[in-house]
């Protein structure tokens, strides 16, 4: 058993973590749950660690209970140690950066992916994960998507391929989920989504996607992700050369306005 996944031991000290701030402002888990979204018998289950949190329950949580920050760093601990170990480090330094930017051919982006899209797309891959690593790994990737609803809130963009919109990955039933979950997403208004024309001949990424961030330190930060693996880029000329091609992608992309305009017409 992975030490993120429910039952584990970080997992429960978790549970203990939000149990102690709970008990200390007074509240109980019915009430808590009334004040960030959540149902009395889910924040009973965080509390266990019968179930990882999910989406905004850590944030929300963070802030009602005025815990600053605490829980956000031992959620992070959760998250990364359900991810595949060349991750990790990645989702550390993206969690805390100031901006963050991907490029995407195939499948949507984890930060964007509805839970049962994620699922879908976990119970897909080979070899074939176990029943509580499927579940472990959608929670992990539900807790990333916190960046989205940060504060300070971080500068986020996509440029995406058609592909990821037109695939029905776990279903039609899904896939019109996932789109309306992309037009809640384009209207933050700190993040802009990006389609890339499927009529375009060429462009400067055609070897793959990428992410860049810039990170809490303001250092710039680029990631590469294969089959079975994913490399930092942190040195020059490669990293400026990133850059470069993303800034290259948008503007060859349609607007922001334009692709949210495409996605609510797919939605429908």
């Amino acid at each position: 058993m992975h030490s993120g996944e429910p039952g584990s031991g970080n997992a429960e000290m978790f549970g203990a973590l939000l149990r102690f701030h709970r008990a200390r402002s007074g509240l109980s888990q019915e009430a808590l749950g009334a004040r960030i979204g959540f149902s009395k018998s889910q924040v009973a289950m965080v509390e266990r660690g019968a179930r990882p949190p999910k989406g905004d329950f850590v944030p929300r949580s963070d802030e009602s209970l005025g815990a600053q920050g605490a829980l956000l760093a031992a959620a992070a601990k959760l998250r990364t140690e359900a991810l595949p170990h060349w991750f990790a480090g990645f989702a550390d330094e993206e969690a805390r950066a100031m901006a963050r930017h991907a490029y995407e051919t195939h499948v949507m982006p984890g930060l964007l992916q509805t839970e049962a899209y994620a699922r879908a797309v976990l119970t897909g891959q080979y070899p074939t994960f176990e029943d509580a690593e499927v579940e472990a790994k959608v929670a992990a990737r539900l807790a990333r998507q916190a960046l989205l609803s940060r504060r300070p809130v971080p500068d986020i963009s996509f440029v995406l391929e058609m592909v990821p919109l037109i695939r029905p990955i776990g279903g039609q039933r899904v896939r019109k989920e996932q789109l309306r979950h992309l037009v809640d997403v384009a209207r933050m208004r700190h993040v802009k989504i990006q389609l890339m024309p499927q009529e375009r001949e060429s462009h400067p990424a055609l070897d793959g996607p990428f992410v860049l961030l810039e990170t809490a330190e303001h250092r710039p930060l680029a990631y590469i992700e294969g089959q079975g693996g994913g490399a930092f880029v942190t040195q020059q000329p490669g990293l400026s050369d990133l850059f470069g091609k993303y800034g290259l992608l948008r503007a060859q992309a349609y607007s922001p306005e334009d692709s949210l305009e495409m996605i609510e017409r797919m939605a429908q």
